[in-house]
């Protein structure tokens, strides 16, 4: 198996609305979404949005909403100040504080918020992780 990442769907309570916070963050959301799913490509993956009982469904899991096991989503900043910056866009377009920026004892500055369905997600500026021309996560 190929080692790679191509698409984390997150469940949600109601599309249009978690379509419509996303967007207010400025993403473009693809020409494949559909009133069924939306979709938005973020650098070398992309990110569906789906209905939390389709996903369910889909899933085998009817009627049972998955806990998140620990996964955040990350979100990978090229400058320090950018952490504090796309917190604070996140946060006015509805998101949750989850733990504020703080510098970490790695030499990176880091935050965490949850989208409008609840999902964590990381802001992170790690300097010994350089971002690709688009914003891709180069390991070294």
């Amino acid at each position: 198996m190929n080692q790679r990442l191509s698409l984390v769907t997150l469940g949600v309570q109601n599309l249009n609305r978690a379509r419509s916070f996303y967007e207010n963050l400025g993403w473009h959301p693809s020409p494949a979404s559909c009133e069924q799913v939306c979709f938005f490509q973020t650098g070398s993956m992309a990110i569906a949005l789906y209905p939390m009982d389709a996903l369910l469904g889909d899933s085998g899991k009817k009627g049972t909403v998955p806990v998140a096991g620990g996964i955040t989503l990350g979100i990978n900043v090229p400058l320090r100040e950018d952490v504090d910056r796309e917190l604070g866009t996140v946060l006015s377009c509805g998101a949750t504080l989850l733990q504020r920026a703080t510098d970490t004892p790695w030499g990176g500055r880091t935050a965490y918020f949850a989208d409008l369905d609840g999902h964590p997600w990381e802001i992170t500026w790690a300097p010994m992780f350089p971002l690709g021309p688009k914003g891709e996560l180069l390991l070294p």
